[in-house]
């Protein structure tokens, strides 16, 4: 497969990775209600926004997306799609060993689905004058920047993963070298400390590069301008008015998922091991979420219809910057399916891969969670089984 066919294969796969994700023999009724009543846009969504011209969901391809689990890969999944017509689906096991059916409600590590929070969290903060999107992020985080930094960043450039600023260091880069350290603790600043301590990579502005550096500086700086904890900000401020009662970040590096979970599986060393408690502070404000597929469905609907921040922000926040190869706003990436532009954000921790995406007008939404040993690799073969037939028609 060439370049270009490839990078054009993996846009349309992490949406399909938002609708459906693997699920073994189905463990749980589905229902569906194609003829179920359009949802209205609300007075935040703007009235020319690109609209999904269907009924309902292709029932029968998300049904069909769901036999055979578990498989090699994928011991467990969750799907929910809604909009105009419901569906919902959930199939493989709660663990490989006792092979209990999969929990339906399950909490999961939902990766960088976390970034579309702290977004909002800044947004808000823009909202209320504490925050300006075009200042340097130096004058609300007074020394972050060393003098290597002749050009600092904006609020903006590290909302839009444009701000030039180089990783910071990680607990390994494979998924072997990470499990041998899954229980140490990299705090933020540590993390942060790293990546200012390279230098800029390019001048803010002029490219964009996906990187979680630039959130957890975003949430270094929410922490300063609120003198509040970062997870407390974003329970007052997101979570608890959009009822999201399952969703939360670990305590003090805690590795364990507290509630109803699905277990986690990778291989690693030649063997298929549980991956499921795992130290994930170092991803902090960009990947330490622990969620539910039907909070985060409440996510996405409260978000588009204007109730997480004002719609001139949320304009903002679904803009794509005018460089070459750009595919994000701030916090979600833009894709186009059959004509339609879709905005959604994927989430990839070893043994759990998750999808939230909707239309503007949420004439259509998805959300999966997909317990599968590949879920850091190319996400492509997931978003295709089980994402693309909620966009279908």
């Amino acid at each position: 497969m060439t370049n270009a066919r490839r990078h054009t294969a993996l846009t349309t796969a992490v949406l399909t990775a938002l609708i459906l994700g693997p699920t073994a023999q189905a463990a749980y009724a589905m229902s569906a209600s194609p003829g179920a009543a359009p949802v209205r846009p609300s007075a935040s969504v703007s009235a020319g926004a690109p609209r999904t011209p269907s009924p309902g969901p292709d029932v029968a391809a998300l049904e069909a997306a769901l036999v055979g689990i578990p498989d090699g890969d994928v011991s467990a999944a969750l799907v929910r799609v809604g909009g105009a017509g419901t569906w919902k689906g959930a199939a493989g096991v709660r663990d490989r060993w006792t092979h209990a059916p999969a929990l339906e409600n399950a909490r999961f590590r939902a990766g960088s689905t976390t970034k579309v929070v702290t977004a909002s969290l800044v947004l808000q903060l823009v909202a209320e004058g504490k925050v300006d999107l075009d200042t340097p992020v130096s004058h609300y985080l007074p020394g972050l920047l060393p003098a290597s930094f002749t050009e600092p960043p904006t609020v903006r450039h590290l909302l839009t993963f444009t701000s030039g600023l180089q990783a910071g260091p990680g607990l390994g880069s494979t998924t072997e070298e990470m499990y041998a350290n899954r229980f140490r603790t990299l705090t933020p600043q540590e993390v942060v400390a790293g990546a200012m301590a390279k230098g800029p990579a390019a001048a803010p502005g002029t490219r964009q590069k996906y990187q979680n550096i630039d959130y957890t500086v975003l949430g270094l700086l929410i922490e300063k301008v609120t003198g509040d904890r970062y997870a407390h900000q974003a329970q007052q401020r997101v979570l608890r008015p959009l009822g999201m009662r399952h969703t939360g970040f670990p305590v003090g590096g805690d590795p364990r998922i507290h509630g109803p979970h699905n277990r986690a599986y990778a291989d690693i060393g030649g063997r298929t091991r549980d991956v499921t408690e795992w130290n994930m502070s170092d991803r902090w404000a960009a990947g330490d979420m622990v969620s539910t597929t039907a909070d985060l469905e409440r996510l996405l609907v409260g978000l588009f219809q204007g109730r997480v921040v004002p719609e001139h922000l949320l304009d903002q926040m679904l803009t794509v910057p005018d460089l070459d190869g750009a595919q994000y706003g701030m916090g979600l990436q833009r894709f186009r399916h059959n004509n339609t532009e879709i905005w959604g954000k994927t989430g990839s921790r070893p043994g759990y891969h998750t999808v939230l995406a909707a239309t503007r007008d949420l004439s259509r939404t998805v959300v999966y969670s997909v317990n599968a040993k590949s879920a850091r690799e190319d996400g492509f073969p997931l978003v295709a089984r089980f994402a693309l037939p909620a966009f279908n028609r």
